[in-house]
């Protein structure tokens, strides 16, 4: 049976000791073969994706309605078309219908309790319930979940799993297989590590890893997130997968890769969100990192100014001059919040952040950033030099709070980016809006990077810190 399993997997490893990861080569383009359904589903994301055709589709739509300048396609939307093929390819292994036959090929791991590490985040939470139905056990969770994962447990109709010491109480002897984690300080205190059979994680292995007295079975890789290595073993072991699973392994990877920005997304974790997006049939998947975003930020607090500048940060470019021709790239980040005095106060912090999103993307001229209140219906805009501050006051008008590098402005009844904060500063560009004479002349050569505005830049390689939170943080480190 392992035998043909691992025979009817064309396009997998031929080695058997990779007969459950896919080779590495690359998945060609399919031909006419592809069915209409697969053509269709690329074509509708493609029609939000790519200005030249979503622009088309609009004016079909609303021939009345008249559009502001497109934006830039966002590396989330950029990095899925890329491995659309390869999600495609992956999805033609996820069986159309539960077939119910039990998963023979681990045993060890039938009726097991899934359950994650405290401080229980997204991706344990999806990885305790994609793995307990994958494997034949029962999810639980390890401690109380946050906004972001209540956001998609209601989003994607999925139950929350039972706290793991009211199980354990009922069945003290109950195998357990740990999921997003293997370090014994973030275990909870009612698990008896003689209990553990498994664990499922993407985490390094440090110096006070668990300790078994037995083999017990391990799935670990170096992928950014644990969700991705659940759902590509769907795939691999082709297993049916429940939409509702799906959508939640989905929101996991988009908030444990930072919509597929952080360092420690692979090429992996890009083909499996291609997979997912294609079979949840999601035409706008970055409408629902938007959404998922806006529900983390309720627990801002938690969040570091990377994350915050870097979580819902979109590129949009500008065309002025008197013939349209002298491009500008401003990346525009959001934060929704019901407690912007709480934002703010961390704008200190922020600033550094934003002006490394410009050290690092030399095509980028100005980074904004927006502080929306959500219960009040109003924004301040957080500036972060002089070109930035020059284009925000041509834009929206006011008056700046603070000097040229760190400065507040107030945005008072603007709360969205697509219909207010953008349509304003295409009209203030192709109204004749130029950068300030003034910093462009502190340069040999008309670089907007470098003024002397940019000296307070975050420094750094970004890292996951996992001192604080077992999940880990994005944070810098010289």
């Amino acid at each position: 049976e392992l035998l043909k399993h691992h025979l009817s997997h064309p396009g997998f490893s031929s080695a058997a000791s990779s007969c459950f990861l896919p080779a590495r080569a690359h998945h060609p383009r399919p031909k006419a073969s592809r069915s209409s359904q697969h053509t269709h589903a690329r074509a509708d994301f493609l029609s939000r994706r790519v200005p030249s055709i979503r622009q088309a589709a609009m004016k079909l739509q609303h021939s009345t309605h008249e559009t502001y300048n497109e934006r830039n396609t966002t590396v989330l939307e950029a990095k899925v078309e890329e491995h659309w093929d390869e999600g495609a390819s992956l999805l033609k292994h996820l069986p159309g219908k539960k077939d119910g036959q039990p998963n023979m090929f681990f045993p060890e791991l039938q009726g097991a309790i899934f359950c994650g590490h405290v401080v229980t985040d997204l991706d344990s939470i999806a990885g305790s319930i994609g793995a307990a139905h994958l494997y034949g056990g029962v999810p639980a969770r390890a401690s109380e979940i946050n906004t972001e994962t209540e956001f998609a447990l209601e989003h994607w109709g999925a139950e929350l799993p039972v706290p793991v010491e009211s199980l354990l109480q009922a069945t003290p002897e109950r195998n357990v297989c740990l999921v997003d984690f293997q370090q014994q300080s973030q275990l909870n205190k009612s698990i008896p590590m003689g209990n553990i059979v498994g664990i499922i994680d993407h985490h390094a292995l440090q110096s006070n890893t668990i300790v078994t007295e037995k083999p017990i079975f391990v799935d670990i890789r170096p992928w950014g997130c644990m969700s991705s290595i659940i759902a590509h073993n769907y795939a691999v072991q082709e297993r049916f997968l429940p939409k509702h699973i799906a959508g939640m392994l989905l929101s996991a990877i988009l908030s444990d890769t930072l919509n597929l920005r952080s360092p420690t997304t692979t090429t992996w974790d890009e083909r499996v969100v291609a997979m997912l997006v294609q079979h949840l049939k999601v035409s706008d998947v970055n409408e629902l990192a938007a959404r998922q975003f806006r529900a983390k930020s309720h627990s801002l607090s938690l969040m570091t100014p990377y994350s915050l500048v870097n979580g819902d940060v979109k590129m949009f470019k500008f065309n002025g001059g008197e013939d349209g021709a002298t491009a500008y790239t401003v990346a525009y980040s959001v934060i929704e919040t019901t407690d912007a005095d709480a934002s703010l106060a961390r704008a200190a912090d922020i600033f550094p952040e934003m002006r490394a999103v410009k050290l690092a993307d030399t095509s980028v001229d100005a980074v904004l950033l927006a502080v929306v209140d959500i219960v009040n219906l109003t924004s301040t805009l957080l500036v972060c030099g002089r070109i930035e501050g020059s284009l925000a006051l041509a834009a929206y008008g006011g008056e700046l709070e603070g000097d040229e590098g760190d400065a507040l402005l107030k945005l008072p009844g603007l709360v969205s980016r697509k219909k207010d904060f953008i349509p304003a500063l295409t009209k203030a560009v192709k109204g004749g809006w130029v950068p300030p004479r003034s910093v462009v002349e502190e340069h040999l050569k008309p670089d907007l990077k470098r003024s002397r505005s940019m000296a307070n830049v975050a420094k750094g390689k970004v890292v996951v810190d996992y001192t604080e939170e077992p999940s880990g943080k994005l944070v810098r480190r010289e």
